[in-house]
């Protein structure tokens, strides 16, 4: 028998459990910056990774953005 999947994940249900309760629209608006700001650092952060990794310059970067990079 296949078990029954979780229709939340971990973070969610923590979100869930934290926020039972109505959060006036400053503070819902707060709370959103805040999980934008955690998000865009874990970007930067993983960016930085890549960035040392594959010890890219400023003239890569600039050769990248001239170059159509799509694949068909």
């Amino acid at each position: 028998m296949e078990a029954v999947k979780q229709p939340f994940t971990n973070a969610q249900l923590e979100l869930l459990k934290a926020f039972s309760h109505n959060l006036s629209e400053s503070d819902l608006a707060e709370l959103k910056q805040v999980l934008a700001q955690f998000f865009a650092q874990r970007a930067i952060k993983e960016a930085d990774r890549v960035w040392d990794e594959k010890a890219w310059t400023e003239g890569d970067v600039e050769r990248m953005l001239q170059q159509k990079m799509r694949t068909p």
